[in-house]
């Protein structure tokens, strides 16, 4: 099968009850970008030190070696949009999964900081394109009853890459073969890129091209029901008959789409107003500022990695049980507390074995707090909200959104420790949790169930935004 292939097009036709576990199995090869994600966003934390003490990196030149990913990821967003819609999702995660393959050999064989930027660069343009990609192939091609789920799958592989990072990082840190820790990184995108190979297109790409016959094609390899893909695909022709241009014409011209690409943009400033990367990418700085040793530092981050991928898990279990809306309310209650309580371990000070098992726990229930609904709600929220014509340039603004604000956080997040100090440093994230509870009880619709045509019909109908679902 050549890579412009898709297994819909080597096996024409085939329907039946094997649909439904073919539909699953292509979510679950392209939720593999998530954990390339999660991996390289978690393999800096451990590396960092050793990386710092090699190069004889200030603190301050440490934030711009983490940064860079992220700012090359608000690049890489913006660029997936285009490709995107001109070459479809499938091929825009082949694309990232040679970047990422590139980029972790070239951060592992870095003579010099700027090398290693250059490679974090790549891994960012990777990550910023697969970010928006991934979401939004899995939620065109899934059955609206499990897609919730099926979306939340990628930000399990984030998790699940997290985690694997930080055991990796725990493992060789005894050595400070960081070089290691970053090269290893190569395998799983090799992975990734032979997954690609064997994804079909989006069908609805495939409609927003003309090639309807393709596209029923592919939805009848992806439905068990024949005459339930045929509907699926008179929907989407319903759709793209209405009146409007591209997406960024759609924004001109249309309120109700603005609405939509607000809503998105606002979930992802506020995702990352929790706090969740700083603890993520600064972990076992923030575990030694709270008086751990070094190796205990970096264990304690490991654990962080593993609540996180646990607590992803049950908001997979429940998120199409219980519905976004209430996950994502008790996610930001959840993380409110534990910022607050990790604020006031950190004013009380001290050095006892009580007050260090406290700061662990308080980190870990914020962790299980994100993982539980901010997570995986808000990318699953960005990309059943937007309408077909405009998608690609919603979730483009969303996650251009996302890391910018990660960029910026990780950029001064050392700095602003310094200034205010980690009592507050806590504080500041609790309220901006708090606000979050205001956001999602005003303007989040509850998606649980809905297809996408019923949401995007209610959006441009002029329905509240908190009404576009159930």
């Amino acid at each position: 099968m050549s890579p412009d292939q898709s297994p819909a097009q080597v096996t024409p036709g085939v329907g039946g009850s094997s649909a439904a576990a073919r539909a699953v199995v292509v979510g679950i090869l392209a939720a593999m970008a998530g954990l390339m994600f999660g991996l390289d966003t978690g393999v800096i934390a451990g590396a960092l030190g050793f990386i710092g003490d090699e190069f004889h990196a200030s603190a301050r030149m440490q934030e711009w070696i983490v940064s860079s990913m992220m700012g090359a990821a608000a690049l890489g967003s913006i660029m997936a949009g285009r490709i995107s819609f001109r070459f479809g999702r499938r091929r825009a995660l082949l694309g990232a999964s040679l970047l990422f393959l590139a980029g972790a050999l070239v951060c592992a064989l870095a003579q010099s900081i700027t090398m290693l930027i250059v490679g974090r660069i790549m891994l960012g343009i990777a990550v910023g394109i697969a970010a928006f990609a991934a979401p939004l192939y899995i939620s065109e091609v899934t059955l609206e009853a499990v897609r919730g789920a099926m979306v939340s799958f990628y930000q399990l592989m984030v998790t699940l890459g997290i985690f694997l990072a930080y055991m990796t990082d725990s493992l060789l840190s005894y050595g400070g073969h960081w070089r290691w820790m970053l090269g290893l990184m190569a395998v799983p995108a090799a992975l990734f890129c032979a997954g690609c190979l064997f994804l079909p297109d989006s069908p609805r790409w495939l409609m927003m091209r003309g090639e309807k016959s393709r596209a029923s094609q592919v939805m009848r390899y992806l439905r068990a029901d024949p005459v339930e893909a045929d509907a699926e695909i008179s929907d989407i022709a319903k759709e793209l008959r209405k009146p409007g241009g591209n997406g960024f014409v759609l924004f001109r011209t249309d309120a109700n789409f603005r609405r939509s690409v607000l809503l998105g943009v606002a979930l992802q400033i506020m995702q990352q107003l929790t706090g969740i990367n700083v603890l993520m990418y600064y972990a076992p700085k923030i575990f030694q500022a709270a008086q751990f040793g070094v190796s205990a530092s970096t264990w304690a981050t490991a654990l962080i990695g593993l609540i996180n991928m646990a607590a992803t898990g049950f908001a997979i279990a429940f998120i199409d049980r219980w519905g976004r809306r209430p996950l994502l309310i008790l996610s930001c209650a959840v993380m409110t507390f534990a910022m607050l309580a990790a604020g006031g371990l950190m004013a009380a000070g001290g050095d006892s074995t009580s007050h260090d098992m406290g700061m662990v726990g308080a980190l870990l229930l914020f962790v299980a707090g994100f993982a539980i609904g901010a997570g995986p709600l808000v990318w699953t929220l960005c990309s059943e909200i937007q309408p077909l014509r405009g998608r690609d340039f919603g979730i483009a603004c969303s996650t251009f959104t996302n890391w910018s604000a990660n960029w910026l956080i990780s950029n001064v997040f050392l700095s602003v420790l310094a200034t205010l100090g980690e009592a507050r440093t806590f504080w500041v994230f609790a309220a901006m949790n708090g606000l979050f509870i205001v956001i999602t009880l005003a303007y989040v619709p509850e998606t649980r169930g809905v297809s996408l045509e019923e949401i995007e019909a209610r959006l441009m109908a002029g329905r509240r935004l908190r009404d576009l679902g159930r």
